[in-house]
């Protein structure tokens, strides 16, 4: 009777011990439970929590991502991982066109303005990926020949210049209409028809032509073409003048006078020796059927001063020139017109007042003398 009372108690001690082992692990788990279900009071522990991974990113770099959502004001772009970013109202004004052709779905690249906004979200701009479209999308029209629609925003040096989605351009008044070359500012708020004559990104060059759009003379002037023989000296008229160039008007013709063939001598400014209107001489060196165009050169006029220049500059000679800029290596000096020398800051004797070496001296300055040029 003993036996069986102290194994029944025996049996009772057993379940007790596990009801508490029981009890435990519950009182663990809702407590583990209470940890995980709490709120974040910390930014890691709520990233922790939905599973954000930063970036990175930081100012002014490029990320690929996906269009999310497009709305009037904004467009969202997924970045993955569970990030993303926005194209705010005030960006989608400056790439309207480029944001027009945008899908939901479509992969993009945009430059971060601001890694992280106030709501979490990094701020995104169009406009580099935007100006890489349009850039592209123009060099595909002039390949093609293709019409553009343009809208004249002001006139200059006799042309006009013009606005397409966002990028500037320039309508030489040798490329306008007959009845618009008198008065181009009757344009200017107006949409024009205009063809591609000219195209250079990295130059940020971009020329036109109303008169080629309209087909206005186009028998006429494809006849002078003829006539034009490469090598030959004419008489032009300076239609307009641009920071790469002047355009000249060649008995009709249009014509550039690149900037490094004005003069064998620096040009910093056409528009300081050339005025709309001036007659000129230039020789022909390219003739461009296809754009109707010439190319054209004032400095081949005169001999090249660099032809045969150890005959008067020997090495080791002493010659004399004047100052005519300066740099941190030294002072540039012009032994004669299109001919310069650098004298470089090692060869200066100690103590030689020589001109601040930020200043860009006028042109002519001050006589110098430098030894073996």
């Amino acid at each position: 009777m003993i036996k069986k009372a102290s194994k029944t108690q025996s049996l009772k001690d057993t379940k007790k011990k596990k009801e508490l082992v029981k009890t435990s692990e519950t009182t663990k788990t809702a407590i583990n439970s209470k940890k995980i279900t709490k709120e974040p009071e910390t930014m890691e522990e709520l990233l922790a929590m939905t599973g954000y991974t930063p970036h990175g990113m930081k100012k002014g770099d490029m990320i690929e991502g996906v269009v999310f959502s497009i709305s009037p004001k904004e467009v969202l772009v997924d970045m993955g991982k569970k990030s993303f970013g926005i194209v705010a109202e005030w960006e989608l004004e400056q790439v309207r066109e480029y944001v027009k052709s945008l899908k939901v779905g479509q992969k993009v690249s945009a430059q971060v303005v601001n890694p992280e906004n106030e709501v979490g979200y990094a701020i995104l701009s169009l406009r580099r990926a935007s100006s890489e479209i349009r850039w592209n999308l123009l060099a595909e029209k002039k390949e093609k020949d293709e019409e553009l629609e343009v809208s004249v925003v002001d006139t200059t040096k006799g042309g006009v210049l013009i606005d397409w989605q966002g990028l500037r351009g320039f309508i030489p008044p040798t490329q306008l209409e007959m009845s618009h070359v008198t008065n181009p500012g009757v344009l200017i708020g107006r949409t024009v028809k205009a063809k591609i004559l000219e195209l250079d990104k990295k130059l940020n060059r971009f020329v036109l032509s109303e008169k080629a759009a309209s087909g206005e003379g186009a028998k006429i002037q494809a006849e002078a073409l003829e006539k034009v023989k490469v090598g030959e000296t004419v008489k032009g008229k300076i239609s307009g003048v641009a920071p790469f160039g002047i355009f000249v008007d060649v008995d009709g013709i249009g014509g550039l006078v690149h900037i490094s063939e004005i003069s064998w001598e620096k040009v910093e400014n056409p528009a300081v020796l050339f005025k709309v209107g001036q007659a000129i001489d230039i020789i022909i060196l390219d003739v461009n059927r296809e754009e109707g165009r010439l190319n054209l050169s004032i400095k081949r006029l005169t001999p090249d001063p660099w032809k045969n220049i150890l005959d008067r500059y020997p090495i080791e000679a002493n010659v004399k020139g004047k100052a005519v800029r300066t740099a941190p290596y030294g002072v540039f000096i012009q032994l004669e017109p299109g001919i310069e020398g650098l004298l470089h800051v090692s060869k200066i004797p100690p103590g030689e007042n020589i001109p601040n070496q930020t200043q860009n001296l006028p042109h002519p300055h001050a006589q110098s003398q430098a030894d073996g040029l």
